[in-house]
């Protein structure tokens, strides 16, 4: 199955400084950020996504990294 990735429109890479480059996707039921251009990579477990969505908000996830 193919994975689904996202881009992040007006996302800031926190490494490289470069804006429109981070992409979002879930692996293993753990949402990750990565660089397209230097490889960053963030991750955020599945319990804290959950705790950060209001209740009724339709959002999809909010990603708050460490």
């Amino acid at each position: 199955m193919k994975q689904k990735k996202r881009f992040i429109a007006g996302a800031v890479c926190p490494e490289c400084n470069k804006q429109d480059v981070m992409m979002l996707y879930k692996e293993h039921d753990v949402e990750k950020v990565e660089c397209v251009e230097c490889g960053h990579k963030m991750t955020q477990p599945k319990d804290a996504v959950q705790a950060s969505t209001r209740q009724f908000e339709q959002v999809i996830g909010v990603f708050k990294p460490e």
